[in-house]
Protein backbone atom coordinates (compact mmCIF):
# COMPACT_ATOMS: atom_id res chain seq x y z
CA UNK A 1 0.00 0.00 0.00
CA UNK A 2 2.89 2.45 0.79
CA UNK A 3 3.00 5.49 2.86
CA UNK A 4 0.97 8.52 2.56
CA UNK A 5 1.76 11.93 3.73
CA UNK A 6 -0.96 13.84 5.94
CA UNK A 7 -1.40 17.71 5.07
CA UNK A 8 -0.26 20.53 7.88
CA UNK A 9 -3.96 20.33 9.05
CA UNK A 10 -3.85 16.24 9.61
CA UNK A 11 -0.64 17.17 11.50
CA UNK A 12 -1.95 19.03 13.97
CA UNK A 13 -5.22 17.62 14.51
CA UNK A 14 -3.57 13.77 14.90
CA UNK A 15 -0.77 16.18 17.42
CA UNK A 16 -3.95 17.43 19.49
CA UNK A 17 -5.63 13.51 19.30
CA UNK A 18 -2.20 12.33 20.84
CA UNK A 19 -1.83 15.11 23.11
CA UNK A 20 -5.00 15.13 24.98
CA UNK A 21 -4.43 10.98 25.32
CA UNK A 22 -0.80 11.32 26.21
CA UNK A 23 -2.83 12.65 30.06
CA UNK A 24 -3.87 8.90 30.06
CA UNK A 25 -0.44 7.70 29.91
CA UNK A 26 2.52 7.54 32.29
CA UNK A 27 5.39 9.61 31.77
CA UNK A 28 7.66 6.07 30.43
CA UNK A 29 4.40 4.44 28.49
CA UNK A 30 4.13 8.12 26.60
CA UNK A 31 6.15 7.32 23.46
CA UNK A 32 4.88 3.61 22.77
CA UNK A 33 1.04 4.31 23.59
CA UNK A 34 1.80 7.05 20.42
CA UNK A 35 3.43 5.31 18.00
CA UNK A 36 0.47 2.32 18.68
CA UNK A 37 -1.87 4.91 18.65
CA UNK A 38 -0.63 6.13 14.95
CA UNK A 39 0.06 2.51 14.15
CA UNK A 40 -4.03 1.18 15.02
CA UNK A 41 -5.37 4.82 13.63
CA UNK A 42 -4.71 4.43 10.09
CA UNK A 43 -4.50 1.67 7.62
CA UNK A 44 -1.99 2.89 5.35
CA UNK A 45 1.54 3.22 6.75
CA UNK A 46 2.19 7.12 7.78
CA UNK A 47 5.45 8.24 6.51
CA UNK A 48 8.10 7.12 9.21
CA UNK A 49 9.63 10.92 9.32
CA UNK A 50 5.90 12.47 9.97
CA UNK A 51 5.48 9.95 12.39
CA UNK A 52 8.40 10.87 14.14
CA UNK A 53 7.54 14.34 14.29
CA UNK A 54 4.23 14.08 15.60
CA UNK A 55 5.66 11.63 18.43
CA UNK A 56 8.46 14.20 19.13
CA UNK A 57 6.19 16.95 19.05
CA UNK A 58 3.05 15.76 21.66
CA UNK A 59 6.15 14.95 24.46
CA UNK A 60 8.05 17.98 23.77
CA UNK A 61 4.57 20.08 24.14
CA UNK A 62 3.65 17.26 26.99
CA UNK A 63 7.07 18.40 28.72
CA UNK A 64 5.68 22.01 28.83
CA UNK A 65 2.60 21.53 29.83
CA UNK A 66 3.77 23.42 33.61
CA UNK A 67 5.14 26.49 31.46
CA UNK A 68 1.61 26.42 29.02
CA UNK A 69 -0.85 25.70 31.53
CA UNK A 70 1.09 28.80 33.93
CA UNK A 71 0.82 30.99 30.86
CA UNK A 72 -3.01 30.01 30.10
CA UNK A 73 -4.00 30.61 33.70
CA UNK A 74 -2.59 34.23 33.78
CA UNK A 75 -4.61 35.08 31.34
CA UNK A 76 -7.99 32.92 32.04
CA UNK A 77 -10.17 34.66 34.20
CA UNK A 78 -12.30 32.30 36.08
CA UNK A 79 -11.14 29.41 34.31
CA UNK A 80 -8.13 28.33 35.29
CA UNK A 81 -6.57 25.31 33.39
CA UNK A 82 -8.06 22.59 36.16
CA UNK A 83 -11.69 23.71 35.41
CA UNK A 84 -11.57 23.48 31.48
CA UNK A 85 -12.80 20.88 29.35
CA UNK A 86 -9.73 18.22 28.52
CA UNK A 87 -10.60 18.95 24.47
CA UNK A 88 -10.23 22.78 24.70
CA UNK A 89 -6.86 23.18 27.15
CA UNK A 90 -5.16 20.95 24.83
CA UNK A 91 -6.43 22.63 21.99
CA UNK A 92 -4.85 25.56 23.50
CA UNK A 93 -1.57 24.20 24.65
CA UNK A 94 -1.00 23.06 21.19
CA UNK A 95 -1.56 26.73 20.00
CA UNK A 96 0.31 28.58 22.63
CA UNK A 97 2.88 26.04 21.57
CA UNK A 98 2.93 26.82 18.15
CA UNK A 99 2.70 30.31 18.53
CA UNK A 100 6.22 30.50 20.84
CA UNK A 101 8.11 27.71 19.52
CA UNK A 102 7.16 26.87 15.89
CA UNK A 103 8.33 29.63 13.35
CA UNK A 104 7.11 28.02 10.61
CA UNK A 105 3.49 28.81 12.02
CA UNK A 106 2.42 32.23 11.55
CA UNK A 107 0.21 33.37 15.01
CA UNK A 108 -2.69 34.17 13.11
CA UNK A 109 -2.78 30.38 11.74
CA UNK A 110 -2.27 28.53 14.94
CA UNK A 111 -5.15 30.75 16.43
CA UNK A 112 -7.43 30.04 13.06
CA UNK A 113 -6.76 25.67 13.41
CA UNK A 114 -7.55 26.00 16.68
CA UNK A 115 -10.31 27.47 16.35
CA UNK A 116 -11.59 24.61 13.79
CA UNK A 117 -10.50 22.02 16.19
CA UNK A 118 -12.17 23.33 18.75
CA UNK A 119 -15.42 23.73 16.69
CA UNK A 120 -15.11 19.77 15.86
CA UNK A 121 -14.06 18.57 19.17
CA UNK A 122 -15.50 21.12 21.84
CA UNK A 123 -18.41 22.22 23.38
CA UNK A 124 -20.86 24.70 21.97
CA UNK A 125 -19.08 27.86 23.32
CA UNK A 126 -15.32 26.50 22.63
CA UNK A 127 -14.69 28.59 19.91
CA UNK A 128 -15.39 31.53 21.20
CA UNK A 129 -13.58 30.48 24.73
CA UNK A 130 -10.65 29.06 22.68
CA UNK A 131 -10.37 32.77 20.69
CA UNK A 132 -10.83 34.97 23.80
CA UNK A 133 -8.19 32.86 25.91
CA UNK A 134 -5.63 32.68 22.51
CA UNK A 135 -6.49 37.04 21.77
CA UNK A 136 -5.35 37.52 25.92
CA UNK A 137 -2.22 35.34 24.85
CA UNK A 138 -1.47 37.22 21.88
CA UNK A 139 -1.45 39.88 24.05
CA UNK A 140 0.23 39.06 26.95
CA UNK A 141 3.03 37.39 25.25
CA UNK A 142 3.83 40.26 22.60
CA UNK A 143 2.94 38.39 19.52
CA UNK A 144 2.26 39.91 15.90
CA UNK A 145 -0.54 38.61 14.14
Amino acid sequence: MGEFKMTRRELREQTFKMLFGAGFHEADDKEEALSNYLDETYEYEIEYFEKKKIIERVLEIDKLVPVLDEKIDSVAEGWKTARMGKAELNIIRLALYEMLNDETVPVRVAINEAIELSKEYGGDDAPAFVNGILAKLVVKEGLEL
